[in-house]
């Protein structure tokens, strides 16, 4: 008899465990698939355009059919290693005077309120840039050669200053010294696909997730926007290429190239240019072309937005004489010869 009591004891046990175990997986399945928050999925922005390796390329020397831009500017320094205290505080947007030209010649004024800051421009094979703001011992006139590849250039001024004025000035002296007017001409003067280049072009399709720039979008919304990539590669050499150019082709309502990157030969990001705002542009002569462009240089640690100011009143493909793109050194700056450091550096080293 005991041991029958025991045995049903043993049971009644086992039942009341086997149901705790039930209730609480029931309760925990509940919680588990039950919704407490909704997420919000980004939308994904159509009509979505179709187009052809062929198109894109097309495009591409449409743009590329710009033989000269002569035009007034706006420019944005900002997002640089030197943003908290150099050009994004003092300057945050100057006035440009620019002048472009195939191949790779340019000119560029900046001012700020009428007073010149920096004069800078390229014959296509050598540049000069003019600092001409600040304290006596920060203007300077610097030249180099647009293929060579210098480090970054520092303030002669090598004090440590807790002014931040002071050092607002030192930092915007060193960004403009190390901007490079050519690298402007390739993002506003994009070159042409050759067919006989050699090179390799390989089409894609990609997503990517991204701020709702609309007007009617509500703040912090995100959308999903489809892309093409067209990737420019080089000739196979031993059984290697490597990527030159990608061109983002932005498909929502339209075609139209939004961004383009150059990248060297260890794959990384030289240029990145973003291109906003197609619109005509030009007074004569007239073409549908972004309104606004960002450069971005991540390598060189800036980034600046160049706005038309009056694109009905850009002159297109009109010839400027070779002494246009050739900056003199009528200010007697003092003078920083990039070449000329690197030589000494070689030299040293050996």
């Amino acid at each position: 008899m005991l041991k029958y009591l025991n045995a049903r004891v043993a049971v009644t046990r086992s039942l009341l465990l086997l149901s705790i175990v039930s209730i609480a997986f029931t309760t925990s399945s509940c919680n588990l698939f039950r919704t407490h928050k909704k997420v919000a999925v980004p939308q994904l922005l159509t009509p979505l355009r179709t187009a052809t390796k062929d198109i894109l390329i097309q495009e591409i020397n449409r743009l590329a059919s710009v033989k000269a831009i002569h035009g007034r500017v706006d420019i944005q320094f900002e997002d640089t290693s030197f943003a908290s205290v150099g050009i994004a505080e003092k300057y945050q947007q100057v006035d440009g005077n620019l002048i472009l030209q195939r191949p790779g010649k340019i000119y560029l004024a900046l001012t700020f309120t009428i007073v010149d800051i920096a004069q800078m421009a390229s014959d296509g094979e050598r540049f000069a840039v003019a600092v001409l703001q600040g304290d006596e011992k920060y203007k300077r006139f610097v030249k180099g050669t647009n293929s060579a590849v210098y480090p970054r250039l520092e303030s002669a001024d090598k004090t440590n200053t807790k002014n931040d004025k002071k050092k607002a000035e030192k930092e915007t002296v060193s960004a403009l010294s190390n901007l490079r007017p050519q690298h402007l001409t390739d993002a506003f003067l994009i070159r042409s696909i050759e067919p006989n280049s050699g090179n390799i072009y390989s089409l894609s399709e990609f997503f990517q997730e991204e701020p709702d720039t609309r007007p009617q979008a509500k703040k912090g919304a995100r959308v999903m926007r489809g892309y093409y990539l067209l990737e420019e590669l080089s000739e196979p050499k031993n059984g290697e290429t490597q990527v030159l150019r990608r061109f983002w082709f932005d498909r929502v309502d339209k075609i139209r190239l939004g961004r383009l990157q150059t990248l060297d030969t260890k794959g990384q990001i030289i240029t990145d240019v973003s291109y906003f705002n197609d619109k005509p542009i030009g007074s004569e002569v007239t073409m549908t072309l972004p309104g606004r462009i960002e450069l971005t240089r991540p390598q060189d640690q800036y980034k600046l937005s160049l706005t038309y100011q009056d694109p009905a009143s850009v002159e297109l493909n009109k010839e400027y004489k070779p002494e246009a793109f050739v900056l003199q050194n009528k200010w007697q700056l003092p003078e920083v010869d990039l070449d000329a450091q690197n030589n000494k550096k070689v030299t040293a080293n050996h």
